[in-house]
């Protein structure tokens, strides 16, 4: 018996924004982005869309491909690092408004960037257990509630039309590093047990290391502070993601390269057995060097983070779903995830389509 995915989807907000469309808000410029990251626009969602609304977007096309009807799935699988609530996660939200039955079993993760990596390592194992026959796994992050709308963000998706102030413009600008490499979005895979061992999931590395945690974090907003969240962490935009993007990288060109090829050993494989390999999509430039330290050719390397940007725990089932659909992805190719994200957590996981 393996676990195998037999649908997938993903869901897109309605506002396309360009490189040129936050120029009008900040210092910056079509060829600043692009050159740092390789990013040409992004997808934001609407004001109250929020990352469960994208995430079942996303399921009703996982399930729709997989032929599967909500009272066929066991179990839910839900990462995001941005939850409609505090507490719960987002489990609960979508088991609701989509009418899942309570016998529906929701599991809620938070390893944001790598979220999607441990989701299906945890679909895996919990199929592999004999306790669930199928799970609908969703990956899912909106970014935009991270930003100060009240420095005419508006005008990036239309709502105003104005030119914002000096102020506006100087307060936007010296968060323009990271705002500029995230969009919004969703997406979701059916991964069920079939008898067939010809396909379906071959292992998992997974790795954590939180010696490195303030690399990538949010400074703000954490039950260590009395009270959890004040005027002042707002004014002084700590609840704005804070991230060394040198050290990120560097990060990122070390260890997504050796989980690949750990977890290729591990299951009697070698890097050059992979037909395409799905790397997290932060950064056109981390995508090229993996693939460059891989020894892999850039056709085996799929991207398309200039389109989306980075959609966090979104990234890995969107690229996956769009490989699908275009035929990149054919039965019995050899597909290998890598991801690493805030925690530090990083892996790889290695599945025969």
């Amino acid at each position: 018996m393996k676990s195998v995915i037999t649908g997938s989807g993903i869901g897109i907000p309605k506002n396309l924004v360009t490189n040129e469309k936050l120029a009008r808000i900040m210092d910056t410029t079509d060829e600043w982005i692009r050159t740092r990251s390789g990013i040409a626009q992004r997808f934001y969602a609407d004001p109250g869309q929020s990352s469960a609304d994208l995430g079942m977007m996303a399921a009703e096309g996982a399930l729709q491909t997989a032929g599967r009807s909500r009272e066929e799935i066991d179990a839910l699988v839900f990462a995001t690092m941005s939850p409609d609530y505090f507490f719960p996660g987002n489990g609960p939200v979508v088991q609701a408004k989509m009418g899942f039955p309570e016998s529906l079993a929701a599991f809620d993760i938070r390893q944001q960037c790598s979220g999607f990596l441990f989701g299906l390592d945890l679909a895996d194992s919990l199929i592999l257990s004999g306790k669930y026959k199928r799970i609908l796994l969703i990956g899912a992050d909106v970014h935009t509630p991270f930003m100060p709308w009240q420095n005419g963000w508006a005008t990036t998706i239309g709502l105003e039309d104005r030119e914002v102030t000096a102020a506006e413009r100087e307060a936007n600008t010296k968060i323009r590093d990271r705002v500029v490499l995230f969009g919004d979005g969703a997406g979701a895979v059916v991964v069920e047990a079939v008898d067939d061992d010809s396909r379906g999931f071959l292992g998992s590395k997974l790795y954590t290391n939180g010696s490195n945690l303030e690399a990538l974090y949010t400074r703000g907003v954490g039950f260590r502070l009395r009270p959890f969240v004040t005027h002042q962490q707002i004014d002084d935009s700590d609840i704005i993601p804070d991230m060394d993007g040198r050290e990120v990288f560097r990060q990122a060109l070390s260890k997504m390269p050796e989980a690949v090829r750990e977890v290729c050993a591990a299951a009697g494989k070698s890097v050059s057995d992979i037909d395409i390999l799905l790397v997290h999509q932060a950064n056109l430039r981390i995508v090229e060097g993996v693939a460059k330290q891989l020894g892999m050719s850039q056709d085996r390397v799929p991207h398309n983070i200039e389109r989306y940007a980075n959609t966090t725990a979104g990234t890995l089932p969107i690229l996956y779903h769009e490989c699908v659909t275009e035929g990149r992805i054919k039965p019995g190719m050899l597909v290998c995830f890598t991801a690493l994200g805030s925690g530090l957590h990083w892996g790889a996981a290695l599945y025969r389509a």
